[in-house]
């Protein structure tokens, strides 16, 4: 029987994205795998990353991917596909049957929780419903109907079927045949793969399924034990001429092949892929998913990881499996044999956001090098003043955010400035360039900390501090288009300590030559209209006006205004994809046009590779995130502000940038309220109220008031008290000499 096309209708507008083009139709080229082909894309339980494994959902999200089912067997021998033979880990079967629970021993280990050959088919099929298991995913398609073997088998659209037989061993002590219903499946329907890590088992089925079914031993960590054989998996391994006598390919975990060290970085690679193409046998990688903690070589973005695998020059796996298959199949269609590549698009344009702070600490030389390595086209230093007048590349007033203040010997030099925040800080302008640059560390930032993601820790407290003069000298004959200076609280600094931030910048371009060379641009950045109008008064730099606000669009006086002082417009990521619960809304947002109608580009801040900073709707790819900016349906963003520059450059380089209705499904920009409209209407999130627009009151601003000459930096608290300690001291002697007199 052949297989139906019911996968693209199942979830309306998502699969659009998904439907319109498969991974291997995309490139045609030479792989390292054993056949020459491109590596195959398995879907673990469908699309598992984002819809409960195994659910209907799932399985019509990932049409062009093969399909995998964790086959499970009911009382009566049907089959289901669930991924887990305890059923409290993904179904609401315990709310079901609360005193169903049972004791048993799988595979010489005791599993306490509900199995699938305590219930017949009817009970779990129409009762029982399935849910996420995974934290970090979201529950609201949670309730979706146990599906069938045999409906994965025959109603999806989709390249291959493998399925997966976990425990045949456990279900024989029940008298429950896996091996007799895999056999029956297979002459109904066409089964592409069939693993297992039991070696009995598939020999049983050796000569008796059709020659075109791929029998795949699947390999589970090194020390476990497999049932038929009693030897580990690690010593199976060394003996893969035995494993050819019944298998055609072997599916191991990825750190099989690239080993990671116990603090999540990796190891050179193992001769494993290499040995297995020697032998004769394919071989897949398991374990990938881009909600997962990724190897920090990574930089949190999957693609590298999945190309790393399949794209490194020396092997190439056959297949990876994956929760996830939008990522890989972007991977091999898109940014695979980019190597060398001459072929930049030149948008978006992008501008590192305090250098490569994803993976250095932020705006030190080291996150500055990484950001011109990795294809910044612009670099930015946001300004910050020290003690004595230094102006200095640094992403927060308060050291405390950026170094190791905290245990320096300068922790104790604390002051309150409600002007900047009501906490205690040791702020830039307490200290000297040289109590900074000789005394203080680095330190990485990690905005995404309270989820336990950090960022490269071998390196949080590497590299030095650049003022604004060592900055402009490293980025003289640097490949980039541009500079980015950015400038925040001119006006606190010119009243409270007399500093004209202003006047120091447009100095120290003068003085390193840069207003007198047109190689690479210099912009100026801010929150504040003041700062640009003054530059535009003095300066023919390029002026970028930030939009702090979350905001739909701008009203016509408030373009107008901008584009009186302003040259491009940077805009937070909300107000381009609102968002609410982490889902994009169906709100439609004219901010980016509107000011593109005025000749106005239009720069979006800031870009994550972390996935809980992303939308659901980006499939917890960064790739996924940037595609959507770029190629937002009501019009696109001209550039990116990221902590992440390698991963917006290497989008540019892919080959399916400009292929028009050509474009591969997983390339293309997601349908805003596209999940949230596939939710059952009592598990949506709330709806929000739109956006204000930008409107004029919002950009004037009053000219900045003139330097204070008189104005001294505010004392630490130490400081302070050591001030009214003299005092006291003072006032007691002059008492004391009183009373003589």
């Amino acid at each position: 029987m052949g297989r139906g096309s019911h996968g693209c209708s199942v979830v309306g507008s998502l699969v659009v994205l998904l439907c319109l083009g498969s991974a291997a139709a995309q490139k045609a080229s030479t792989w390292k795998t054993l056949s020459g082909d491109s590596p195959l894309v398995i879907a673990k339980g469908g699309f598992s990353g984002l819809f409960p494994d195994s659910s209907e959902f799932a399985y019509g999200s990932a049409p062009g991917a093969a399909l995998w089912c964790d086959v499970q067997l009911t009382k009566d021998s049907v089959g289901i596909c669930l991924p887990d033979i305890n059923m409290d880990n993904c179904t609401v079967i315990s709310s079901v049957d609360p005193k169903g629970i049972k004791t048993y021993n799988v595979n010489g280990v005791p599993v306490k929780g509900w199995f699938p050959m305590d219930y017949n088919s009817t009970e779990l099929l129409q009762q029982v419903f399935l849910k996420q298991p995974i934290l970090s995913r979201t529950v609201r398609f949670d309730g979706l109907p146990i599906v069938p073997v045999e409906d994965v088998l025959s109603k999806y659209k989709t390249p291959a079927v493998w399925l997966n037989v976990q425990h045949d061993s456990f279900y024989s002590q029940f008298k429950l045949n896996m091996r007799s219903y895999i056999l029956s499946v297979s002459k109904q329907f066409v089964v592409d793969y069939i693993s297992s890590p039991e070696v009995n088992f598939l020999n049983s089925l050796l000569g008796r399924v059709s020659k075109k079914t791929k029998l795949v031993f699947r390999f589970l960590d090194e020390q476990t034990v497999e049932p038929s054989t009693n030897q580990t998996y690690g010593s199976i391994l060394k003996n893969l001429t035995f494993i050819k006598t019944f298998a055609s390919g072997i599916l191991v975990p990825k750190h099989y092949i690239l080993p990671v060290t116990q603090d999540n970085y990796l190891q050179p690679h193992t001769s494993v892929v290499d040995d297995a193409h020697n032998a004769g046998l394919e071989i897949y990688a398991a374990d990938f998913a881009n909600d997962f903690l990724l190897s920090y070589n990574y930089s949190y973005d999957p693609l590298v990881e999945y190309l790393s695998f399949i794209d490194n020059g020396a092997f190439s796996v056959d297949g990876v499996l994956t929760d996830f298959p939008i990522t890989p199949s972007e991977a091999i269609g898109c940014f695979s044999n980019l190597n060398g590549s001459k072929t930049d698009h030149a948008k978006p344009l992008v501008i590192s956001h305090n250098g490569a702070s994803g993976d250095y600490p932020d705006c030190t030389d080291l996150a500055y090098q990484k950001a011109v390595a990795d294809g910044a086209d612009v670099i930015d230093c946001p300004i910050q003043v020290t003690k004595d007048g230094i102006p200095i590349c640094m992403s927060s007033i308060d050291l405390g955010d950026v170094t190791n203040v905290a245990t320096s010997q300068f922790a104790s030099q604390t002051t309150v400035i409600n002007d900047i925040k009501a906490a205690p800080g040791v702020y830039s302008f307490n200290l000297t360039w040289e109590d900074i640059s000789k005394n203080l560390k680095p330190k990485i930032s990690n905005p995404m900390s309270k989820y336990d993601l950090y960022r490269n820790p071998r390196n949080r407290n590497e590299g030095n501090f650049m003022r604004l003069s060592d900055f402009l000298e490293f980025t003289k004959g640097k490949d980039l288009s541009g500079v980015m200076i950015s400038i925040e609280r001119a006006a606190f600094m010119a009243e409270k300590l007399g500093f004209g931030v202003v006047d120091a910048v447009i100095k120290a371009l003068d003085d390193s030559g840069y207003n007198k060379q047109t190689a690479q641009k210099v912009m100026i950045q801010s929150t504040n209209s003041s700062v640009l109008v003054k530059f535009k008064q003095q300066t023919k730099y390029n002026l970028v006006y930030m939009v702090e606000e979350d905001v739909r669009d701008a009203a016509p006086s408030s373009i107008a205004d901008i584009k009186k002082f302003a040259d491009a417009v940077s805009v937070n990521t909300m107000s381009v994809y609102p968002v609410t619960d982490n889902f994009l809304t169906n709100q439609t947002n004219s901010l980016v046009q509107s000011l593109q109608s005025a000749g106005l580009p239009v720069y979006v801040y800031v870009l994550m590779n972390e996935f809980v900073s992303q939308p659901y709707d980006f499939f917890s790819d960064a790739t996924q995130q940037i595609n959507a900016y770029v190629k937002r349906p009501d019009g696109g963003v001209d550039g990116v502000i990221t902590d992440f520059p390698a991963t917006a450059h290497r989008y540019r380089l892919n080959s399916c940038m400009n292929m028009g209705n050509n474009t591969p499904g997983f390339m293309m920009a997601p349908q805003p309220g596209g999940l949230i409209e596939n939710m059952p209407g009592a598990a949506q999130p709330p709806s929000v109220a739109p956006l204000p627009p930008l409107t004029e009151s919002d950009v004037v601003e009053p000219p900045l008031p003139p330097v204070n000459n008189n104005a001294k930096a505010p004392a630490s608290s130490h400081a302070a008290i050591r001030m009214r300690t003299d005092v006291l001291v003072l006032v007691t002697l002059m008492l004391c000499a009183s009373l003589m007199i």
